[in-house]
C-alpha cells in the first residue's frame, strides 16, 4: 500500500523510509492556524487533521497520512522562528529550561480516520549567548519547531528527554506503524 505523506518535511520523510513504507510526497497547502481557544494538543491534531483533509480532498482514494509538531514551554506555542533573531530568542528562552514536543498526526482514507497526539519533554542544557549565536550561524534552527534538530547539531545541547526520539523529530513513527496497520486491511 502506498500512502501520501502531506509534509514536505525531510525529517518525517527519513523516518517512513526507515520503516520502509512506501509512499510518495504531496505536500499540504492549507492554510496553518492556531486557535488560542484551544489547548497546544487540541491544536496540533487540528492542525494534522486540517493537512490530512487538504490532500485527501484531491487524494481520496488514497491513504494520507499528516503530522504538525509544536514545542511548548509555559504554554505557549513556539513554531518556526521567522529569522535568526527570533531563532535566538526562542534558544535563549529553552536554554536550561524543560520543555514539551507534541506532535498531532491525521491518518485518513475513505473508510477510517485516527487523529492523535504523543507527547515528549525535552530539557536543554545551560547555553551562552555565543553558544546560542554559534548554533543559530549554522541555519539549523531555521526551519524547526523551538528553533533546534535534536538529531542534528542541537543535540549537542540536550540534557535529556524522556518520550520517544523520533517524536522529537517530528513524526512519532511507533505510533504511526501500528496505526497504518489498521488502513491496510
Amino acid at each position: 500500500m502506498k500512502i501520501i505523506l502531506a509534509s514536505g518535511s525531510p525529517r518525517r520523510k527519513e523516518l517512513l523510509e526507515r520503516e520502509k513504507i512506501d509512499f510518495e510526497v504531496i505536500k499540504s497547502d492549507a492554510v496553518e492556524v492556531v486557535d488560542i481557544n484551544k489547548t497546544p494538543m487540541e491544536n496540533v491534531k487540528a492542525l494534522a487533521k486540517l493537512k490530512a483533509q487538504a490532500v485527501f480532498a484531491k487524494n481520496n482514494d488514497r491513504v494520507v497520512l499528516a503530522a504538525d509538531t509544536i514545542v511548548v514551554y509555559n504554554n505557549i506555542i513556539l513554531g518556526k522562528p521567522k529569522d535568526e533573531k527570533d531563532a535566538f530568542e526562542t534558544l535563549k528562552m529553552l536554554q536550561g529550561n524543560t520543555h514539551e514536543v507534541i506532535t498531532g498526526v491525521a491518518i485518513m482514507n475513505a473508510n477510517n480516520f485516527t487523529n492523535f497526539a504523543v507527547t515528549s519533554v525535552v530539557k536543554f542544557k545551560p547555553m551562552t549567548d555565543e553558544e546560542i549565536l554559534e548554533y543559530v550561524k549554522t541555519k539549523e534552527p531555521m526551519d524547526k519547531a523551538g528553533s533546534y534538530a535534536i538529531q542534528g547539531i542541537g543535540g549537542k545541547y540536550i540534557e535529556f528527554y524522556e518520550g520517544e526520539f523520533e517524536n522529537i523529530m517530528g513524526l512519532p513513527i511507533k505510533e504511526v506503524v501500528e496505526e497504518l496497520k489498521k488502513f491496510n486491511k
